[in-house]
């Protein structure tokens, strides 16, 4: 037997769109993270991002099991002191339900270069229309 390893020049790419209506976050988000990272392709290496495209629609309409909506706090630190600053989750639905999905995912890929370049390939929308209609993506359904 011989351990196959994914050449960068043989990747092949596709793209895939999903609906994130009624969606768990969480549960979304490990399975958004499964093929940014290509765990779902036989050629999978761990070093080589051999991940797909993945555009997703309708992010202000996920939703979170239990009272998470109130109780789950985004924190971000400005860089100065008493800099902390919070959004609750029903806040940022409002004000950016993108970051939403972008922070959930990221904090289940690799941390260092190559998940920063596993990221760039999430698009996220947060209504029904996106700018990746020549790109022919798949619909992908959960």
């Amino acid at each position: 037997m011989r351990t196959i390893s994914a050449k960068i020049k043989n990747i092949k790419r596709t793209w895939f769109i999903v609906d994130a209506c009624g969606q768990i976050l969480g549960r979304l988000a490990t399975k958004l993270s499964t093929i940014l990272r290509g765990k779902h392709k036989v050629e999978y290496t761990p070093h080589i991002d051999t991940g797909d495209f993945i555009i997703v629609l309708n992010s202000s309409k996920i939703i979170v099991s239990g009272k998470k909506n109130l109780k789950k706090i985004y924190f971000h630190y400005t860089g100065y002191s008493g800099g902390l600053r919070k959004i609750t989750f029903k806040e940022m639905l409002i004000k950016n339900p993108e970051k939403i999905i972008e922070n959930a995912v990221k904090g289940m890929l690799p941390k260092g270069p190559l998940g920063r370049k596993m990221l760039k390939k999430l698009k996220v929308f947060s209504g029904s229309t996106h700018s990746h209609h020549a790109q022919q993506p798949k619909i992908l359904n959960f």
